[in-house]
């Protein structure tokens, strides 16, 4: 179990920084898959992006440095309520293509946050390195 959680932290979080990054550089010519994202306001650009690297970097730091490894689910569960806002995004505008992937990663992050509170991660010990 431990090992599927590792996983799914490290590609969910890879995954999460690289796709929030994407709302910071908008570039020209996206697939029109995601063509949606010239659609969005410049505040939702910021809120989502942030939110997503912000939740990306939480899957990955806390567990690697072992510093506050109580962070991981909570930032898993923030990126299940990103997926939420990111369904209802999609429905409202008909776009039910998008939705496998949002559905995919609500999962992989509700299982991360349900994992790691049934199989916490330990915290580094004072004066180990």
């Amino acid at each position: 179990m431990n090992i599927a959680l590792w996983i799914a932290q490290f590609v969910s979080g890879v995954f999460f920084i690289a796709f929030g990054a994407l709302h910071f550089v908008l570039p020209e010519g996206l697939p029109a898959p995601m063509a949606w994202m010239y659609d969005l306001s410049p505040t939702l650009h910021l809120v989502s992006g942030l939110a997503e690297i912000l939740g990306g970097l939480g899957l990955i730091l806390p567990a690697v440095t072992r510093i506050m490894p109580q962070l991981v689910p909570l930032a898993a569960a923030g990126l299940v309520l990103v997926m939420l806002g990111a369904i209802a995004f999609h429905l409202n505008r008909g776009e039910y293509q998008q939705l496998p992937g949002n559905v995919l990663w609500l999962v992989v992050n509700g299982f991360i946050a349900w994992g790691r509170r049934a199989h916490p991660l330990s915290e580094r010990r004072a004066g180990s390195a």
